[in-house]
């Protein structure tokens, strides 16, 4: 136990980064823990057009880099390791890592979620060239176009909305012959003149034209017959995964693996905060986890100053 950070924070996305600039800016000594590269699931988005400051948009990569950049020059440390395991409710906190052990007044959980992907052949491949996980980040790219939607939940059917006031057409692609989403939207998808639904099927390739999606490969699950559909994207939408797994033995879990934090960032572990995707919230975008890091800083500040 040669050193006790004030802060460690699991993660290197933009939650963790801002959680890193407002420990260190606040005086506060913190250390990142990132098992990749910086940036999280923001660092694959090719174009970021909803975070400001940025005009012309800026590509994630570059985005947490300058995240990162922004952080170390008040002093806060990065290291690049796994996370093999976290012991929440001892005092320090003690984060074991593939490299090393870690401890920690405090500890921000900004592991992130990842999107729930089809599996189907040209889905990797083409992420980012025409193959999508949200509506939100990316719709404009396909404005006046044809975009398929595949899921029925209430995460496709919000993407199907903004979708539908976007594109040309909509093409939604579900497993079961009714929309699973929430009653509220069932009136305004069915009237969309620009919503086209294919029932008990589902996407069984993405095909590919010049290194871009050209189209996908649907199969109707009752006949067993297989089209394919021309198309300048698709929208997958079939729920996230949270990184949440190592501490569901420490944190409340919502039916879904996000932790349970409210707006606060603050979990049932005095002196633990979840901020980013991997938390219980509405909205998950780059700029809501970046609001995330600065308010789960500011209650770690305010702890450590209670236990003065």
């Amino acid at each position: 136990m040669d050193k006790i950070y004030d802060m460690i924070i699991i993660g290197g996305g933009p939650g963790g980064y801002t959680a890193a600039l407002y420990a260190a800016r606040a005086g506060l000594k913190p250390l990142l823990i990132e098992k990749m590269s910086v940036g999280g699931q923001m660092a694959l988005t090719e174009q970021i057009d909803n975070y400001p400051g940025f005009e012309t948009g800026v590509d994630g990569f570059s985005l947490g880099e300058k995240m990162k950049q922004a952080a170390e020059r008040f002093g806060a440390e990065t290291k690049f390791a796994s996370v093999l395991s976290a012991d929440l409710k001892s005092e320090p906190k003690v984060i074991k890592t593939s490299n090393d052990v870690f401890y920690g007044k405090t500890v921000v959980i900004s592991t992130g979620a990842d999107p729930r992907e089809l599996g189907v052949d040209g889905e990797r491949e083409l992420r980012g060239r025409g193959v999508s996980y949200c509506a939100a980040c990316d719709g404009m790219f396909f404005k006046g176009k044809t975009v398929v939607v595949a899921g029925g939940g209430n995460t496709a059917a919000a993407d199907i909305m903004v979708l539908s006031r976007i594109a040309a057409k909509v093409l939604v692609v579900h497993r079961r012959d009714s929309l699973r989403a929430s009653k509220v939207y069932h009136d305004a998808l069915m009237k969309a003149e620009n919503v086209e639904f294919f029932w008990d099927a589902q996407v069984t390739e993405i095909l590919s034209d010049g290194g871009k999606v050209a189209g996908v490969r649907i199969k109707n699950l009752k006949t067993g017959e297989e089209t394919a559909v021309d198309c300048d994207g698709i929208f997958v939408a079939i729920g996230r995964k949270p990184a949440s797994e190592l501490f569901a033995d420490q944190l409340d879990l919502d039916e879904r693996g996000y932790i349970v934090a409210g707006e606060s960032t603050e979990t049932a572990i005095p002196g633990v905060y979840a901020a980013g995707d991997v938390r219980t919230k509405v909205l998950r975008q780059v700029v809501t986890a970046a609001a995330d890091g600065a308010v789960a800083a500011h209650y770690a500040e305010e702890y450590l100053a209670g236990r003065k």
